[in-house]
């Protein structure tokens, strides 16, 4: 309206313009929860409250690889068996929030811990409905309402609890986490960081890497480092 306003007024100055502060609320973006290693711990040991060994087994490896990749958590539901390698440790993510599909190299940890969820997985269902990789106590392909719904009982049993308004604990924040972690990494073993950021661009499935730097706030240690390494390189110019 203050728009269609100022328009108006622009061809007779009789229109008035609505103030701006005249509807001071407007849409914010959430402040990042940062999960700290103890969270994600709680939340895969909160897995215990989940009726059914496949349902654990398999929220458990879920939330263990949001965590350690940054996936979406609609990229993580959209993976069939052929998409994760495990001979070679590579994820094949397909179709994603911009069309496009890439490929995510995993530590061997992450093999094997996916290697024991399929076990387990193929031992507890005999009979699956879905090339899901990540599959329903019912063989089916996770449902992205229902796991919304289960991460919310699961943050509730570890006890993780809003840091404020705004910053409250999040599916999405794993992302948050995974590029705040892999930065921090950088900065402690002295790399140069800047020319890596296409990297991490592209592992997070992202366009550009300016498209990065909102999972990049709220993180004052890796402020600290950033502005340490800054005083440090100004200074070797002076």
């Amino acid at each position: 309206m203050r728009g269609f306003a100022a328009y108006l007024h622009a061809l007779d100055d009789a229109h008035e313009v609505p103030p701006a502060d005249l509807c001071p609320n407007r849409p914010a973006r959430a402040t990042p929860y940062l999960y700290a290693a103890q969270d994600i711990g709680a939340l895969m040991t909160a897995t215990v409250i989940l009726r059914g060994r496949l349902r654990q087994a398999t929220y458990r490896t879920l939330i263990g690889l949001l965590a350690v990749t940054g996936m979406r958590v609609g990229e993580a539901i959209r993976l069939d068996r052929d998409d994760v390698d495990l001979a070679h440790g590579v994820l094949t993510v397909r179709d994603t929030k911009f069309g496009k599909s890439r490929e995510l190299p995993v530590h061997s940890s992450t093999v094997k811990a996916l290697r024991d969820y399929a076990r387990a997985r193929d031992r507890l269902c005999l009979e699956p409905t879905t090339e899901a990789m990540l599959v329903s106590q019912a063989g089916t392909r996770l449902l992205y309402c229902a796991v919304h719904a289960t991460f919310k009982q699961l943050r509730e049993h570890a006890g993780l609890r809003p840091r404020s308004a705004t910053c409250r604990p999040r599916i999405p924040d794993f992302r948050h986490r995974f590029a705040v972690q892999t930065l921090l990494d950088w900065y402690r073993s002295g790399v140069d960081v800047q020319p890596l950021m296409p990297l991490l661009s592209t592992y997070l499935g992202h366009t550009q890497p300016s498209d990065s730097y909102w999972y990049l706030t709220a993180a004052p240690e890796l402020l600290g480092l950033a502005a340490g390494r800054l005083q440090r390189t100004e200074g070797g110019r002076s």
